[in-house]
C-alpha cells in the first residue's frame, strides 16, 4: 500500500555528504544489489557525453527518465558512475517506510522524500535548492509511478517544470547560469530466452489458482491463452472481492468498470467529486489525499484503521488496474520484454512480489539537453518544456522499444 498510515508524514532530507556515495560506488554495491535483487546484470550507457556536457558547463541539471521499474534509480548509478558524479533524488515517502535498512540506504544514495499526498514544500524546496546550487545532478520522474510498462510512456506530471522553472529564475538571479534538462530513455532487455522462463512463472500461477497447469511451454499463441486466463481470473477474484460477484464479457470493458467502481466507492465517502477533465491517476491521487488527511484529522478513539486501508487499497488497486493497456500484447507487437513485463505485474498482485529471475540488461539513453528558460510558461497553453520532454521521451521510449526480442 503506497499510504502511510502508521505515522505522520516527516520530510526526510538527502544525505549531504560524499563519503557514503562513493563508497557505494567503489565497493560496486548498485551491481551486487540489481544482479541479485533485481536480475539486471548489465547496463549500457548511450550518448552520456551529452550529461558530460552539462555539468562541465556547470548547469542545474535535472535526469527525466521514463519509469517502468524499481529498478529504475538504482540503474542510474551507472550512468553517473561513466561521468563521475553522484545524484540526488525524490522518491515517494512510502518507500522510507518499509524497513529501517531501506531508509537508511535510500538517503546514503542521495534520495529524500516527497510526500504524494500533500503539497510538500520541504521536498520543493530542497529540489529546487539541489539546482540552484548545482551540487548534483537531480533525478525526477515526470510519470511519477511505475507500473512495467516499458515500451509506453505514461502522461507526464508538470511538477517537473515547475521545480525546473523555479530553479532557472533562482540561478538566473545569482548569475549562476542555466538549469537544463536531460530526458533519459530506459529499456530492459532480456539475456535469455524468456519462453521457458514464461511457462515456469506461469505454471505456478495456475498452481496458485488451483489449476492444473500445463505440461508443457506449448506455441507463443498457446503462451498467451494462458496469460490472459491467469489475467482473467484475477480480474474475477478482485470484481468479487470489491462488487460482490464476477462479471462476464471482454477483459478490457471488465478491467475499465472495475476502475470506476473502485474509484466511485472510495470517492463518496470522502465526499470528493470527479471533474470530467480528469483522468484516472488524478482521481486516485485525490483518493489517496484524502484518506491521509482524514485519517490523521480524526481522533484514534473514533477511527477504524481498517476502513481506511480498505480505501487506499481501491485507490492503488485502480491505479495498477491501469497498467494493463490493451495493446501491450497486440498481435504482430509482442514482443519477450512484453510477456516478461506483464506475468511480473501478475505476481506483484498475486503474490505481492516479481519474480526478478530472468537475466536482463539495461540500455540508458542520455537525450539531448532542454533549456529551461527563466519565464513562466504560456497563459493557457502546454509548457513548452512538458512538451519538449514528452517528445523526446516518447520518441526514445518507441525506438528502444524496437530492440527487443519480437514473437511470432
Amino acid at each position: 500500500m503506497t499510504v502511510v498510515l502508521d505515522r505522520p508524514y516527516e520530510f526526510v532530507p538527502p544525505y549531504r555528504g560524499n563519503l557514503w556515495p562513493t563508497a557505494i560506488q567503489s565497493f560496486r554495491l548498485i551491481d551486487w544489489h540489481l544482479r541479485t535483487k533485481e536480475a539486471v546484470l548489465g547496463g549500457e550507457c548511450r550518448n552520456a557525453e551529452r550529461f558530460a556536457e552539462s555539468l562541465n558547463a556547470g548547469h542545474g541539471i535535472i535526469l527525466a527518465p521514463n519509469h517502468c521499474r524499481y529498478a529504475d534509480p538504482i540503474v542510474l548509478g551507472w550512468l553517473a558512475r561513466q561521468v563521475r558524479t553522484h545524484l540526488y533524488a525524490m522518491a515517494s515517502w512510502h518507500l522510507f517506510n518499509t524497513n529501517k535498512f531501506e531508509q537508511f540506504a535510500l538517503r546514503r544514495m542521495g534520495a529524500f522524500s516527497v510526500f504524494r499526498e500533500g503539497n510538500d514544500r520541504k521536498a520543493l524546496e530542497t529540489a529546487i535548492d539541489i539546482l540552484v546550487s548545482g551540487e548534483r545532478p537531480l533525478v525526477l520522474f515526470p510519470e511519477g509511478t511505475t507500473n512495467r510498462t516499458n515500451d509506453i510512456l505514461k502522461p507526464l506530471l508538470d511538477g517537473v517544470s515547475f521545480i525546473a522553472r523555479s530553479a532557472a529564475k533562482k540561478r538566473a538571479k545569482q548569475e549562476k547560469g542555466q538549469v537544463v534538462i536531460h530526458p533519459v530513455g530506459l529499456k530492459y532487455l532480456c539475456l535469455e530466452d524468456a519462453h521457458e522462463w514464461a511457462h515456469v512463472q506461469l505454471a505456478e500461477l495456475e498452481r496458485t489458482l488451483s489449476w492444473q497447469p500445463a505440461s508443457e511451454a506449448g506455441s507463443i499463441e498457446k503462451l498467451i491463452e494462458r496469460l490472459l486466463r491467469v489475467s482473467q481470473a484475477y480480474l474475477a477474484l478482485k470484481e468479487i472481492e470489491f462488487t460482490g460477484h464476477a462479471s462476464s464479457g471482454e477483459l478490457s470493458p471488465r478491467r475499465d468498470r472495475l476502475i470506476e467502481q473502485l474509484l466511485v466507492q472510495a470517492e463518496e465517502r470522502y465526499s470528493l467529486e470527479a471533474k470530467p477533465t480528469e483522468d484516472v491517476r488524478e482521481r486516485v491521487r485525490k483518493i489517496r489525499s484524502a484518506v491521509s488527511a482524514t485519517y490523521f484529522a480524526t481522533d484514534d478513539a473514533d477511527r477504524d484503521p481498517a476502513t481506511f486501508r480498505r480505501d487506499a487499497e481501491r485507490a492503488d488497486l485502480a491505479q495498477f488496474l491501469l497498467s494493463f493497456p490493451d495493446e501491450y500484447l497486440s498481435p504482430g507487437q509482442i514482443t519477450d520484454t512484453r510477456i516478461v513485463e506483464t506475468i511480473q505485474r501478475i505476481q506483484e498482485a498475486i503474490f505481492g512480489k516479481a519474480k526478478e529471475s530472468l537475466p536482463m540488461k539495461v540500455v540508458i539513453d542520455v537525450g539531448e539537453a532542454i533549456p529551461v528558460p527563466v519565464g513562466r510558461p504560456p497563459r493557457g497553453e502546454a509548457d513548452p518544456v512538458l512538451c519538449q520532454l514528452r517528445e523526446q521521451l516518447h520518441t526514445m521510449v518507441t525506438s528502444l522499444s524496437q530492440e527487443a526480442k519480437l514473437l511470432a
